[in-house]
């Protein structure tokens, strides 16, 4: 049966206000929380940057059952793979067995500012490769010494290990990453526009990569941007903090000031077009059902901003989950 998940984003909101987030996603019947994982922001004159892997553990000192995910972090350069291990480790034992691991290959807006190159997608990817492989082994218990191209570890053990197996995901918009998602990990996070081009893209490589190794059917989790709004002029103020998402050179860029000023100088009917706008349950059903019937997506996030997030949290609880999970 499909879960579904909030996606609670640090680029908008402080982490005090994810954690009630958090709170009233589990009391509205939502399945997990999704924690985006970033130092930087997408603009830099509405948003917020919080640490999430405090965040996520003060989420669950509050909550009772929910599950949680980071919606990903990098183990790439701000962190050794080692302790992304340690701190999913940690978080497990935390809420009692209920975390997944998200990761990715990264922006430069995340890794830039802190003085690392950010090299191409090729090495991201052998990096990730290594990665998977040393998270993997120091999660499942092992004392590891590796010696790689890019890490290496010496006799490297959590001694304060996760309650069980920690799933971990990648982040795959293509089939290279899907691939290595399948031969690596236990499934993906796909971010859907398309569900057919995401199909073909991302899940089909991503099974049959599985396939061919032998392991067992991965996961996916599936997000998908909307905006809950009115009309366009609400909608724009609910995007404020992310409308440099959108904007030319988002993996290269390293000041959110720059993609601030890169989004204001595009139309602004071009940026909101870029994203689903909802007003009503039936048109928010009609925006993520298609991740369920048509994707399978094993775990489906609402992936969504609005002038009254709480609200917005209550409604899709009542009249969303529901009528999806029917």
């Amino acid at each position: 049966m499909t879960k579904f998940a909030y996606f609670g984003g640090h680029e908008q909101w402080h982490p005090e206000d994810l954690v009630e987030q958090a709170v009233l996603a589990e009391r509205a019947g939502f399945d997990m929380v999704v924690v985006s994982e970033h130092f930087h922001p997408w603009v830099d004159d509405v948003s917020a940057s919080g640490f999430a892997f405090s965040t996520i553990g003060a989420m669950t000192a509050v909550t009772d059952h929910i599950e949680f995910a980071t919606g990903v972090t990098t183990p790439l350069f701000r962190y050794h793979p080692g302790v992304v291990a340690q701190a999913a480790a940690t978080l497990d034992r935390l809420c009692e067995g209920r975390f997944t691991l998200g990761v990715g290959t990264g922006e430069n807006i995340n890794e830039g500012p802190l003085g690392y190159d950010f090299p191409d997608y090729a090495e991201r990817n052998a990096r990730m490769t290594e990665s998977l492989e040393i998270m993997r082994r120091l999660l499942d218990g092992e004392k590891l010494t590796y010696e790689g191209d890019f890490y290496r570890t010496d006799r490297a053990k959590l001694y304060s290990p996760p309650l069980g197996p920690v799933p971990i995901l990648m982040a795959a918009g293509g089939p290279k990453s899907a691939t290595l998602a399948g031969e690596k990990a236990q499934g993906v996070i796909t971010s859907v526009k398309d569900p057919a081009e995401t199909m073909e893209r991302v899940v089909e490589p991503l099974r049959s990569a599985a396939s061919d190794a032998g392991r067992p059917d991965p996961t996916v989790l599936a997000t998908r941007w909307s905006l809950y709004a009115a009309d366009e002029d609400e909608a724009w103020r609910a995007l404020y903090s992310w409308r440099g998402l959108r904007a030319p050179g988002r993996l290269e860029a390293v000041d959110p000031m720059t993609l601030r000023q890169r989004a204001d100088e595009m139309p602004r009917e071009e940026v909101l077009g870029r994203y689903s706008l909802v007003n009503t349950p039936e048109e928010i059903i009609e925006i993520y059902q298609p991740l369920v019937g048509e994707l399978g997506a094993d775990i489906v996030t609402f992936q969504m901003a609005s002038l009254d997030q709480p609200a917005l949290i209550e409604l899709i609880g009542s009249e969303v989950l529901p009528r999806l999970r029917g």
